[in-house]
């Protein structure tokens, strides 16, 4: 089942002098530009290349044999999709901007710490800051190059600072097999080893603000009984 051409958008590829539009779905068209895997009748709302899409003015076949070794409509569609510029709506982009928000406050959360408490900033309070310091994420850029970007920007309004830990922990037997995932899910583990207790030692290594919330996951599951120390900090 094709997209509906009354809520598809034009994805435009200029070049050589010509122009090339289609009509497609805005979230499966980015999706296959980031790499992924989306069939062409999810993304296409018309099997057609066009020269003026708005006007419904068909590509010459000749044009596209000419620039893109080939008038099939499906690789044609691709390139231009891969190539070309896609117009977003306003809706969609603010979708992408409020998600990458979102990632970028996660990142600084689980990662940084107050200098001198070496305790996480909660979430609300990063928020408050990035209204504070008039931070606007973009929808275009990778969220690891803003993360950076942010930090600039909040640090006269938040003391923040990234941190890695090292710790060691030690799980009782009963305990141990549940907790082997939760602690991988946290960090790298460095070392570890299975005492003939039937106890579980691991050094693992975290950001610094996941701290808090990996002993509050291990303590639930081992009501307490879980022993730790703070090896490394860096």
């Amino acid at each position: 089942m094709m997209v509906n051409v009354d809520q598809a958008i034009i994805a435009r590829l200029k070049t050589h002098g010509q122009n090339f539009e289609i009509l497609v779905d805005c979230g499966n068209a980015l999706a296959l530009r980031e790499g992924r895997s989306v069939d062409l009748h999810d993304i296409l709302a018309a099997m057609k290349v066009f020269s003026d899409a708005k006007k419904g003015l068909e590509a010459s076949e000749t044009a596209m044999k000419q620039i893109f070794g080939t008038s099939d409509v499906n690789e044609v569609a691709k390139s231009i999709i891969q190539k070309g510029e896609i117009q977003l709506t306003q809706e969609y982009r603010e979708g992408l901007r409020e998600e990458k928000r979102r990632q970028v406050i996660a990142i600084i959360h689980r990662n940084g710490v107050d200098p001198k408490t070496h305790l996480p900033h909660p979430p609300q309070r990063i928020e408050n800051a990035f209204i504070e310091a008039k931070f606007h994420v973009d929808e275009f850029k990778p969220v690891q190059e803003q993360v950076q970007e942010a930090l600039k920007a909040l640090r006269p309004i938040l003391p923040i600072k990234f941190e890695v830990k090292e710790l060691a922990i030690k799980i009782p037997p009963e305990y141990a097999p549940k907790c082997y995932a939760i602690v991988k899910s946290f960090g790298t583990i460095l070392r570890e080893e299975w005492q003939s207790s039937g106890s579980w030692v691991a050094v693992v290594e975290m950001p610094g603000g996941m701290e808090s919330d990996f002993y509050d996951k291990l303590n639930k599951i081992c009501h307490g009984n879980v022993e730790s120390k703070v090896l490394k900090t860096r």
